[in-house]
């Protein structure tokens, strides 16, 4: 009687342990019965804050759905609930022997060289890519990396010009060399049209979870705000949803990062400092597809279009004219090297 009450406990852990595993890393969808089979068969995992953060992770699934919808793969996501899942999620699509497994954000790098080498096979993408030591990734990963500093420097340049208190801030998510790079541009953007201009700084935490609170960074940007800052960059993932919202409230105006982030809100955002993270998870995409995957490290910057900033019709009534051509023409002497901006 306790065997059989022993057998049937250890069929319950493991059709639980089944569906955990289906939760995590859910099976590509089969194509319709005739229809063409999927070019390649693509899985990423999503950084902190999600699909849903309208900044970073929104970017990458635009470019994914764009591979999905132009190139004929078949895709898999995963949202990882915490770090301790991380590798989990990657391993898992590794396991099912995908074309390409890509990683968004700094915090897979380690992840991603240690399953390169364990899966020699599958094709490997890291956003934010960051080695972790001084050899070179294993040849089945490919690390996409961008020059932050030189589109934060722009947006610097920009609030330096259009601040009206001669002071602006700058609240980051988690204090790691990356989110630097953003803060280090920024400034020496600010003090070159502005050197007089004083600029706050201020990070949400030392843990990957300070990309995904809103509520400390409303505080942070209140904060600048009160302290006579009329304008904040940040860049801050899911964070910055309370940037923005602190913009919104302070009547005060806001840089986004990233995505396009006017639509957050329209009353306040003067621009945004866009990373085409989609372009770069297309491009990996097509590489596979087109049997020309290559690992190693690959870095856009202003000249290669891979940072940027917003300038349209729907914020030409925060951002004037004459703001945007002398944006334009310091990214171009950023780009001919007369300008060097720093990344420290």
């Amino acid at each position: 009687m306790r065997t059989w009450r022993l057998v049937a406990a250890l069929v319950v852990v493991n059709a639980a342990l089944l569906i955990v595993g289906d939760a995590l890393a859910p099976a590509p969808a089969r194509p319709a019965p005739g229809a063409a089979p999927p070019r390649a068969r693509i899985g990423l995992v999503f950084d902190v804050g999600g699909k849903d953060d309208r900044s970073f992770n929104d970017v990458a699934w635009r470019g994914l759905v764009r591979a999905r919808d132009q190139l004929g793969v078949a895709i898999t996501t995963i949202e990882p609930s915490d770090g301790a899942d991380r590798e989990a999620a990657l391993r898992q699509l590794a396991a099912q022997d995908l074309d390409l497994v890509i990683g968004v954000g700094f915090i897979f790098s380690a992840d991603l060289e240690r399953l390169a080498r364990e899966f020699p096979t599958v094709a490997f993408a890291g956003i934010d890519y960051a080695p972790t030591g001084p050899d070179q990734p294993p040849p089945n990963l490919a690390g996409l990396r961008f020059r932050e500093h030189e589109g934060s420097f722009i947006v610097g340049a920009i609030a330096g010009l259009s601040t009206r208190t001669r002071t602006v801030g700058f609240v980051g998510g988690m204090k790691i060399p990356l989110i630097r790079k953003f803060e280090a541009g920024y400034v020496a953007g600010v003090k070159h049209v502005c050197p007089a201009c004083k600029v706050f700084s201020a990070y949400a935490g030392t843990e990957p979870k300070a990309f995904a609170d809103p509520a400390l960074g409303q505080e942070l940007a209140l904060a600048q705000y009160e302290g006579g800052a009329d304008i904040v960059f940040h860049a801050a993932g899911k964070t910055g949803a309370g940037v923005i919202a602190a913009a919104r409230a302070k009547g005060k105006r806001v840089i986004g990062v990233d995505s396009d982030q006017f639509h957050e809100a329209p009353c306040c955002v003067l621009t945004s400092m866009v990373k085409q993270v989609d372009v770069a998870v297309f491009d990996a995409v097509a590489d596979v597809v087109a049997g020309r995957f290559h690992g190693g490290i690959r870095e856009l910057g202003l000249a290669d279009d891979g940072v940027g900033f917003v300038a349209n019709a729907d914020n030409a009534h925060l951002l004037s004219a004459d703001v945007v051509a002398r944006a334009r023409a310091l990214a171009a002497d950023v780009i001919a090297g007369r300008i060097e901006v720093p990344s420290q």
